[in-house]
């Protein structure tokens, strides 16, 4: 099921931004096979598998990469792939002897995807980051925050998934498409800053045209605004309001039973703040919610899963007893199947081996000689941001 349902694809098991790739691949029906260290790598977090999201919807093949029947194992799958997902600092998959010289040799049309937070060139290329360091290089976190403080860390959403594995995903697509025309493959090369960069054109175009200011907190869309902005309520919840345009400003004015103004600065901030907190946050929902006045609560992840918007869309799914996000995005004719539980490092070794055309005894004969194997850990590595 799905839509990428008949494509082949290796993932060499990381951290952060090409296991969220990965997911989405698996997510939509892509045939993905996770080779996994025999033991864990030690970066990231470690936790239970069942809470390794990231891994979900594909088997985990433990494999000892550092070894000559390791290499040729991955070689082996490489040649019935249609892509390749990595996530290594530069250089490291090419002294594995599994760089994309080697592998392309080994097929052709293999579109060989690699993340990282720089770029496979230039002066930081080798240096250690995290999404962090990466959103810094771009300008955008010196845009994220409020006015007279310092920039904020909008989790790791930006870079490492955002600007890392959705422009992956969208970049070993793309490649996968033009390889089904021309006969051959090719290397994507997707940076998180670039990406990151990439997410913020509209507001360096903004700036150029003199619309947006580099200080924090002074712009429409970066708390700047008092229409586009969070208010606390009186039960110390929260709800948001972004009635950026006129038509909808004057539905949330006339809600308010405010006289309505074009005015945005402090003294509307000051007002909306004060009535806001003459109510709780749902008695604001029974007002605002359905509207144009572009309203909505805020929700905690404990929440989201439970409001009506979620629910009617299935927006979450709850596998092996954890609530979690389900695939994205709809299709009307080829529905993505419903997520499996991450498996632990190792766990699907066997199975998936055989699914991929690798006889059964040859399999028994890697896992006699160490080559692959089903460790007792059932940890997986998250990442650290």
């Amino acid at each position: 099921m799905g839509p990428l349902a008949g494509f082949r694809i290796v993932e060499f098991a990381g951290i952060g931004p090409a296991p969220m790739t990965a997911m989405l691949f698996a997510d939509l029906g892509a045939n993905v096979i996770r080779l996994d260290r025999l033991a864990p790598s030690g970066l990231g977090i470690d936790m239970p598998a069942r809470f390794s999201l990231l891994a979900r919807s594909r088997p985990s093949v433990a494999i000892d990469i550092k070894r000559p029947d390791g290499v040729a194992l991955a070689l082996e799958l490489i040649g019935k792939a249609d892509a390749l997902i990595e996530g290594f600092r530069p250089g490291t998959m090419e002294r594995l002897g599994l760089g994309p010289d080697v592998a392309l040799k080994q097929n052709p049309r293999l579109v060989y995807g690699r993340m990282t937070g720089w770029g496979q060139t230039g002066p930081l290329s080798q240096a250690a980051g995290h999404d962090l360091n990466y959103l810094a290089l771009t300008g955008a976190l010196a845009a994220i925050g409020r006015k007279g403080s310092k920039p904020t860390p909008p989790l790791n959403l930006a870079a490492d998934f955002g600007g890392g594995a959705l422009y992956l995903a969208f970049g070993v697509a793309c490649a996968m498409l033009e390889a089904q025309r021309s006969g051959t493959g090719q290397v994507v090369d997707a940076a998180m800053t670039e990406g990151a960069a990439s997410l913020m054109t509209i507001f360096y175009g903004l700036h150029a045209a003199g619309m947006h200011t580099l200080e924090r907190g002074s712009n429409l869309l970066d708390s700047g605004s008092a229409i586009y902005e969070v208010y606390e309520c009186a039960d110390g919840r929260f709800i948001s309001i972004a009635p950026i345009e006129l038509k909808f400003r004057e539905v949330l004015f006339e809600r308010l039973g405010l006289p309505y103004t074009t005015d945005d600065g402090a003294e509307l901030r000051d007002k909306l703040e004060r009535l806001f907190k003459t109510r709780n946050r749902d008695d604001w929902c029974a007002l605002f919610e359905g509207s144009d006045a572009c309203f909505a609560p805020v929700l905690t992840m404990e929440e989201a899963p439970h409001h009506p918007q979620n629910v009617a869309r299935g927006t979450f799914v709850e596998i092996d007893g954890v609530v979690q996000p389900g695939a994205a995005p709809r299709f009307s004719r080829t529905p993505s199947a419903r997520p499996t539980r991450p498996q632990a490092i190792g766990e699907g070794t066997r199975s998936a081996l055989a699914a991929w055309g690798v006889p059964g005894e040859r399999i028994e004969t890697l896992f006699a000689g160490g080559v692959v194997g089903e460790p007792a850990s059932s940890a997986v590595a998250e990442p650290a941001q």
